[in-house]
């Protein structure tokens, strides 16, 4: 279970990240920063739509959790991802690659993960490279 100053810690972060030049909000308190501009021309992902993506998470102290560089990359369906996932691939299109700055509530929320304290603010670099 998530520790109360750690929450705290998590969130002040992703305040202090919200209000530097070239990040942008989405909904539900997520934010993101353009890395690459894909094709705009290209559909957006629906919810039920899957994709193929190359990503790395990170927690706030930089610690890598998870990536998917130097491999393949995997194919998902956006309604078995977490909800900070599944609402900014649907403002992405194929070719874009964004940071993402993703609260807690909108990832594993105050639980553990493998790698991910509970109370995490998570970053992912995600490059959505096709909609299938």
């Amino acid at each position: 279970m998530a520790k109360p100053e750690y929450i705290l810690k998590n969130r002040k972060w992703l305040e202090e990240k919200a209000a530097e030049p070239g990040v942008m909000p989405l909904d539900k308190g997520i934010f993101y920063k353009v890395l690459k501009r894909g094709n705009s021309a290209l559909p957006s992902p629906r919810r039920n739509s899957v994709v193929s993506v190359h990503y790395t998470g990170r927690t706030i102290n930089g610690k890598t959790f998870d990536s998917s560089r130097g491999g393949t990359a995997p194919a998902f369906r956006l309604t078995d991802l977490i909800p900070g996932w599944i609402i900014a691939l649907q403002q992405m299109h194929p070719g874009d690659r964004w940071e993402l700055y993703i609260p807690a509530e909108q990832a594993y929320g105050k639980f553990n993960q493998p790698g991910i304290p509970g109370g995490s603010t998570l970053i992912f670099d995600v490059e959505l490279l096709a909609v299938h």
